[in-house]
């Protein structure tokens, strides 16, 4: 019995002994973890928005650039990034996205609306303890973005949007326009928002089908589509895609099998409950002021889908009536929706010139 007794009392001292370690650890910004396939660069935990976060970062003063990535991407998408900018002197840090890596990803689909997307970014600088920041975003990462800047304006200094441009709140949703151009035809984000998870059924049974499908240049060789109905019921969306004959020269089989691995670990609802907010979204952003007095900067590969081929002068005009600040749209040459990766060095030298003009520098 005395025997029975102190082991369960050194168990509860134990326990109690773990517990208080591990808060403090959490509280500082735990370094636990996969390790970090990039040198110079390191993960920790954070909370940030009642959630748990892990951000990539790197450099440890100058000016604050917080990267948000997009769908389906990782913060290893920002790899060229990291590094230029640490290299020259920022303090720069890119999150696992609500519902990617290895950060939490909330059960509820409301849970993915702009507002907790946008605090979220505004968590991870509270937590930095950093005023303000440079906010960077791609793809869906560009909708954060935009509305961290129209919703928290005094906690940006800048904005630098690739991808995907804003030209203010459109006056019907845009699941509207959506449902009544395509009906019964497939579309993705009308899949992404279609009851009972297909979309992201069929993406984690094949995460590499998808991802080497859509990580490719407008110019790389595929084979033929095995679903070319464009009715729904045909099918879903990796068959519609035609299997890439080999990788770009800006990815390599690493970086693929990184990427992969992390939707392996995480899958895909997180990211796809992004799309199911579309009009959510719409409704909840109907008191913003589209008003950006910030330095804005877009960036697109010039071949990117979603600019469906608008110039830089068709861009321009369309941004800056929000971004009252605007310093231009930067198309780069045959370059396809990856634009970060696809052209990190032109990408990199848009985004430092932009930080020069503006007067931010280390």
């Amino acid at each position: 019995m005395i025997y029975v007794l102190s082991r369960s009392l050194l168990r509860f001292a134990l326990s109690a002994y773990l517990l208080t370690f591990s808060s403090i650890i959490f509280a500082q910004g735990s370094t636990m973890g996969t390790p970090s396939p990039v040198d110079g660069v390191t993960f920790r935990f954070i909370e940030s928005n009642g959630i748990r976060m892990r951000i990539a970062e790197a450099g440890d003063s100058g000016p604050l650039i917080l990267f948000a990535h997009g769908w389906p991407e990782s913060w290893y998408n920002w790899r060229h990034q990291l590094t230029y900018f640490a290299n020259a002197g920022y303090r720069v840090v890119a999150p696992d996205m609500r519902g990617y890596g290895e950060t939490e990803a909330p059960p509820n689909v409301e849970d993915y609306d702009i507002v907790n997307l946008v605090g979220d970014m505004v968590g991870i600088l509270d937590a930095l303890e950093e005023e303000q920041a440079v906010m960077v975003g791609h793809d869906w990462g560009s909708i954060v973005a935009w509305n961290s800047v129209l919703m928290h304006p005094d906690r940006f200094s800048a904005l630098i949007a690739m991808s995907v441009p804003y030209g203010g709140r459109a006056p019907q949703s845009p699941m509207v326009g959506w449902n009544e151009t395509f009906g019964d035809n497939f579309y993705y984000i009308l899949y992404h928002n279609e009851e009972g998870g297909v979309a992201e059924a069929e993406y984690d049974s094949d995460p590499r089908g998808l991802l080497s499908r859509l990580y490719l240049s407008p110019t790389s060789p595929r084979e033929a589509p095995t679903i070319t109905d464009p009715a729904r019921s045909a099918g879903g969306w990796i068959g519609r895609l035609g299997a890439p004959v080999g990788l770009p020269d800006w990815l390599t089989q690493g970086d693929l099998d990184y990427v992969v691995g992390q939707f392996v670990s995480a899958g895909f609802r997180g990211g796809v409950n992004y799309y199911r907010n579309f009009q959510r979204n719409w409704e909840i952003t109907e008191d913003i002021v589209d008003n950006i007095e910030v330095p804005t900067l877009f960036i697109a590969g010039e071949r990117d889908v979603v600019i469906a081929g608008a110039n830089e002068g068709q861009l321009t005009g369309a941004m800056s009536r929000v971004a009252k600040d605007f310093r231009g749209a930067v198309l780069i040459p045959e370059v396809g929706h990856w634009v970060q990766q696809e052209a990190p060095e032109e990408t990199n030298q848009a985004m430092s010139d932009f930080l020069t003009e503006a007067n931010i520098t280390p």
